[in-house]
């Protein structure tokens, strides 16, 4: 899809994106031998890892980065220009704002891996301007903005692959397919293991250096000084702790938490669902024991234990990365706990329950071995990829319930179709956050 200076502009007023541009946005050169052209929004530790699963497909080419911070930034384009050096002249850009990436008509899909506050703007504004999009868990920061990505995904037209990764993994896929398949029985509960929910931002105001844009790595945060913890400068090698602070991220219920979760949702069918009660946990502020109430009766609680434990009437399952545990009928089928004096290892003990069990299983689930390659085969074929933006937004919202539970202490009846409060519980303001202007969703 090309995408017009007209035609922007319309979409992304209705977006509610500010649409203070540079001239030369509008010129952008063409896109090399017909290749898939790539935007990266976003640099920071995780960004770098993802952008050796695109440089490094032949039918990709990075075009531009995108950073707040000018050493990530530059960093990342001299990355790209040395990759590309030995086959053509390289042409990346490098910018502070990333509404220059989504307004080139030569950028076919973005990547998004911006601190959680900023996710559904960019991807918001991406959609509407014709790109598919691979963003990074969790994929929003509160349920309104799930319920807005779904809304705009509701046409179908765009390819968008949420970066919870563990599904492309094998271990989880067969845990689950293990579980949907009834080897363990009929399910009864599952505990998922991850840290605590977010706290308030109460970091001293510390010094700006030169070459950091603060106000916009805050963009519609409330505003506050800058403090190396939460955008710590230079080519760090450690995930931030924006993440644990309301403001920005969801504390490690909706980091660890998108993910484990998400694995739940997988092994209990709920893609397209989710919970209709939820639980604060027993004493306030505690922060371990929100739980999820299915409509079957299922629950999902937040524990600390192995990462995803399936509980059924005829045995036990348990995954997480590099581990798997599968108990049947009182006997262990397969185990690999990640122990070095084991004789075995993880890919031996899933290949071993999945033989015995899964031979003539009724249900298979998708299988990826790639997360960011199955997102790119996607894009050419045009087919749903493993983690689509739908999953992602309802496994959000799974985080965000939690967090509802433990911020409020609060216990509520909810309504998955419509994704909103019911029978007269909770309250509507819990479920969005205030937007500093000029941005909004």
């Amino acid at each position: 899809m090309r995408y017009t200076r007209r035609s922007f502009l319309q979409t992304a007023a209705a977006a509610g994106i500010p649409l203070i541009l540079p001239t030369s946005v509008w010129s952008a050169a063409t896109k090399p031998n017909d290749k898939l052209g790539v935007g990266f929004i976003g640099m920071g530790k995780q960004s770098r890892g993802l952008l050796g699963g695109f440089i490094n497909r032949s039918d990709v080419r990075v075009l531009a980065v995108c950073d707040v911070d000018t050493t990530r930034r530059e960093d990342a384009r001299k990355r790209v220009d040395a990759h590309y050096a030995s086959t053509t002249r390289s042409e990346c850009a490098a910018c502070v704002d990333f509404r220059e990436i989504i307004a080139r008509d030569d950028i076919d899909a973005v990547c998004i891996a911006t601190p959680d506050h900023w996710h559904t703007i960019q991807v918001l504004a991406a959609l509407k301007a014709g790109k598919d999009v691979y963003c990074e868990k969790p994929l929003t920061h509160n349920v309104h903005e799930s319920k807005l990505i779904l809304a705009a995904l509701a046409p179908g037209r765009r390819v968008m692959q949420t970066g919870s990764m563990q599904r492309s993994s094998s271990e989880f896929r067969v845990a689950c397919e293990l579980v949907r398949n009834g080897a363990i029985g009929r399910i009864e509960r599952v505990e998922c293991s991850f840290g605590n929910p977010p706290v308030p931002c109460d970091l001293p105001g510390e010094s700006v250096e030169p070459g950091l844009d603060w106000d916009m790595w805050l963009g519609p945060a409330p505003e506050r000084p800058y403090h190396s913890e939460l955008s710590p400068r230079g080519m760090h090698d450690h995930y931030p702790n924006w993440r644990n602070y309301i403001e920005y991220g969801g504390g490690m219920v909706t980091d660890w938490g998108a993910h484990h979760l998400d694995i739940a949702q997988w092994g209990l069918g709920m893609d397209d669902s989710g919970p209709v009660k939820v639980l604060p946990p027993a004493g306030k502020g505690n922060r371990r024991g929100a739980t999820l109430v299915y409509a079957n009766g299922v629950t999902v609680e937040h524990k600390d234990g192995f990462g995803v434990d399936f509980f059924g009437t005829e045995g036990r399952m348990r995954v997480n990365r590099g581990r798997f545990v599968f108990e049947r009928q009182g006997k262990t089928i397969a185990s690999f706990k990640g122990e070095k004096d084991q004789d075995t290892n993880c890919a031996m003990e899933v290949g071993k329950a999945e033989k015995e069990f899964l031979k003539d299983a009724a249900t298979r689930l998708y299988v990826s071995r790639n997360h960011i390659g199955d997102f790119l085969d996607c894009v050419k074929s045009r087919k749903k990829p493993i983690t689509t933006g739908e999953i992602g937004a309802r496994s959000a919202i799974c985080c965000h319930l939690m967090n509802v539970a433990y911020l409020n202490h609060a216990s509520f009846e909810w309504d998955p179709a419509k994704n909103a409060f019911a029978g007269g519980t909770g309250n509507p303001k819990w479920l969005t956050k205030e937007y500093r202007k000029p941005w909004r969703v």
